[in-house]
């Protein structure tokens, strides 16, 4: 019966991951797939840019919540203690599942999003205090620089810095997925480095000033 829980739960991590809140959303509202405007990127910054905001903060409350929901499945199942490194190693396989649910969704034909928000919501389950932190440093990047892309990259590679030198966890695997994470962020906005070197990376905001759509 354990065995039968964990293959379901590792099934519904995946299935919440594949749930398509840019495409879903932007079809039924708009009548648009966000994948063929803009940077053909399912993923939050892409509708905000497409669709503007009022259609990217739900997409982005959504993807956030799917990764948060997938990281606490081992938890609600009582797939281990908790408080322990077995339980967050866990969590962190649910997490991982989702996220690639995220990137390849069953339910849109695999072409996903690059899962930062997902990432997002599964960290914020695993370790609140760091993953809000590490939101600090979204933030304050984005205020400076207007660009999400930036802002997610240096978020990501704050991620393992602030757990070795700040927090701390007693799950080795939990610092390696931090190491790996940073290293996926970069892989997954390569395109985007691309773009800042050639300085063709739009910005979603005006750095110091009111937010803007830059459609």
């Amino acid at each position: 019966m354990n065995l039968l829980i964990s293959v379901l739960v590792f099934v519904l991590a995946f299935l919440l991951g594949s749930i398509p809140a840019a495409v879903w959303i932007g079809k039924r509202f708009h009548n648009i797939d966000v994948r063929e405007h803009g940077s053909g990127n399912a993923g939050t910054t892409n509708v905000i840019r497409v669709l503007g905001w009022k259609t990217g903060i739900p997409v982005l409350l959504i993807d956030i919540g799917k990764g948060w929901l997938a990281a606490m499945l081992p938890v609600f199942f009582n797939l281990a203690e908790p408080g322990n490194a077995l339980i967050t190693n866990i969590q962190i396989l649910t997490g991982i599942t989702a996220i690639i649910g995220h990137i390849f969704p069953i339910f849109a034909g695999f072409r996903g999003g690059k899962g930062v928000a997902t990432v997002f919501g599964v960290l914020l389950a695993i370790q609140t205090p760091l993953t809000l932190s590490c939101f600090g440093v979204f933030l304050g990047i984005l205020f400076i620089t207007g660009i999400v892309s930036v802002s997610s990259m240096s978020a990501g590679l704050a991620f393992p810095i602030l757990l070795f030198s700040v927090f701390d966890t007693p799950s080795l695997i939990f610092k390696i997925f931090s190491v790996l994470v940073a290293i996926a962020l970069l892989i997954t906005h390569r395109k985007n480095i691309g773009r800042l070197f050639r300085g063709e990376e739009a910005k979603l905001i005006k750095p110091g000033r009111k937010s803007k759509e830059e459609l």
